[in-house]
């Protein structure tokens, strides 16, 4: 019976360890994706602010950006594979435009599935929730929806999205070239272990040494 313990916790402990698997925990994105800045791995998130995945995902998410090395960045962008997640996205790139992100981008999460006071597909509440939260006047806010740099940012989101490969949101980018998320790698907790170990690899690649 002692051997039969300790043989199936060897077994327990040889799969909690196990590295994450190629077509299982992650997969390589569709196409490679161009990254802001070849000199370092980045890490890119694709999210909506409707999901309430994302809405979990992100307190261990930030938690996890705080503690990621220098040779790493991590940046955003909107999933907008259909009409009526692009108010989601153009928000997010007019609060860019309007420098309010790091004051409103949790609050706005918290908005919309903990209040539950928006829709994230109406745009008008959307702009009427940052008007208000930001301090900021109507048709400022309404220009920063509107104006070239954002419309065309979210089409290149809807070409990230696409070119990823990624069936949902949240999704993980490693480099512009590895994809996981919650569902494929088991949970949140495991997503980020799952990115960990694809940022070991690429360093390890672009250091020269063993993939």
């Amino acid at each position: 019976m002692k051997k039969l313990l300790a043989a199936l916790m060897l077994l327990v402990s040889a799969t909690a360890l196990a590295d994450p698997q190629l077509g299982n925990d992650f997969n390589q994105t569709a196409k490679t994706i161009k990254t802001d800045n070849p000199a370092k791995i980045e890490v890119l998130e694709i999210f909506w602010y409707g999901c309430p995945h994302c809405y979990h995902l992100e307190p261990s998410l930030a938690s996890w950006v705080k503690k990621l090395p220098e040779d790493v960045y991590f940046k955003r962008v909107p999933g907008v594979p259909r009409p009526d997640w692009a108010p989601a996205g153009k928000a997010f790139y007019a609060l860019e435009a309007l420098n309010l992100t790091e004051k409103l981008h949790t609050q706005l999460f918290d908005a919309i599935h903990k209040a539950r006071t928006i829709n994230p597909a109406v745009e008008a509440q959307l702009i009427d929730w940052i008007t208000k939260q930001g301090g900021q006047d109507r048709k400022k806010v309404e220009e920063a929806f509107n104006s070239f740099s954002t419309n065309n940012n979210v089409v290149r989101a809807m070409n990230t999205f696409r070119d990823s490969g990624a069936t949902g949101v949240p999704a993980l980018i490693i480099d512009g070239r590895y994809i996981t998320s919650s569902s494929m790698a088991g949970g949140n907790q495991n997503v980020l272990k799952v990115a960990d170990y694809l940022i070991e690899n690429v360093r390890k690649e672009k250091s020269g040494g063993a993939k």
